[in-house]
């Protein structure tokens, strides 16, 4: 198959599906999204990324959606859909893509699915959010409402100092996201799935004085062997995103009742492959293979 991958430059990612693609015989092209071009005219839309037509790839893998203006952002999105109406297979989909890369917008829709979430407040004043922050118990953390990797996320259980970052937020024109503060065992779950099936599955625990247990924020990850309950509830909450390749993120609140934080449609996976000792492009592509259409 002829297979395009959407990441940033000396992506470790987009390396290790190059090299696991093209052992399996795919020609594998690497992508940047500020090179796409779309030429429309009556009846055709043809799309390219510097000398490679894009409606020649059989499938796109989304590795990144880099930071841009709003502008920048909805193109990109509008491009990859405009890549799928003609066929071309777009992992995960741009409908999936847009939800979960908005906290907020996958925060509610997997509330309005009945799935357990924090108690979360978004809101544009930082008067506002002073009143959530009383709120939600005066323990709170602030999220960007675009982000990954814990970037961004600051923990405020002082009123005064709640009030300073908003307001400082505020002025920067960004949404006020915030979320109460979980106070359970010291961890969380990050649950990898592929077409509703655990690719694998770790504990993270964040190094002392931190909260944030990512990986990418020195957090440690161990194997962890999920339950038939936080299996399902990663499922329903995939779904619920349109996530095809999806890294859910649960915790457990101090009362025992888990908690879905987060829903990853561009998920990372070098902790856990090593913590679990598989390897996940081998995976992806085993599965790509098979559920491709015929004549790919």
């Amino acid at each position: 198959m002829q297979i395009g991958v959407f990441g940033n430059q000396d992506s470790w990612y987009v390396s290790e599906l190059c090299r696991a693609g093209t052992e399996r015989g795919h020609n594998i092209v690497p992508l940047l999204f500020q090179e796409i071009v779309s030429a429309v005219d009556t009846g055709q839309v043809r799309l390219s990324c510097g000398e490679i037509n894009l409606l020649s790839l059989d499938a796109v893998i989304v590795r990144t959606m880099p930071p841009g203006t709003l502008e920048q952002v909805i193109a990109r999105m509008d491009l990859l859909a405009g890549l799928e109406a003609q066929g071309v297979r777009i992992l995960n989909s741009p409908r999936a893509l847009e939800c979960a890369v908005d906290k907020y917008l996958t925060t509610q829709r997997l509330s309005l699915a009945g799935l357990p979430v924090p108690p979360t407040i978004v809101c544009e004043t930082a008067e506002t959010a002073l009143v959530a922050f009383e709120q939600l118990g005066g323990d709170v953390v602030i999220k960007p409402l675009f982000g990954a990797e814990g970037r961004g996320i600051i923990r405020v259980s002082d009123p005064e100092l709640a009030l300073r970052a908003c307001r400082t937020l505020e002025r920067l024109g960004a949404v006020l996201y915030l979320q109460q503060f979980v106070q359970g065992p010291g961890f969380d779950i990050r649950i990898l799935l592929l077409d509703g099936s655990l690719l694998g599955s770790m504990k993270r625990t964040p190094q002392p004085g931190d909260f944030r247990a990512n990986i990418s924020q020195n957090g440690t990850g161990t194997k962890h062997v999920p339950t038939e309950n936080e299996l399902q509830l990663a499922v329903r909450a995939a779904a619920v995103t349109g996530s095809q390749f999806a890294g859910v993120d649960l915790m457990y609140d101090q009362n025992g009742n888990p908690l879905v934080i987060e829903v990853n449609a561009v998920p990372g996976w070098r902790g856990l492959q090593q913590a679990c000792g598989v390897c996940i492009p081998e995976k992806f592509f085993e599965w790509l293979e098979f559920s491709a259409p015929v004549g790919q």
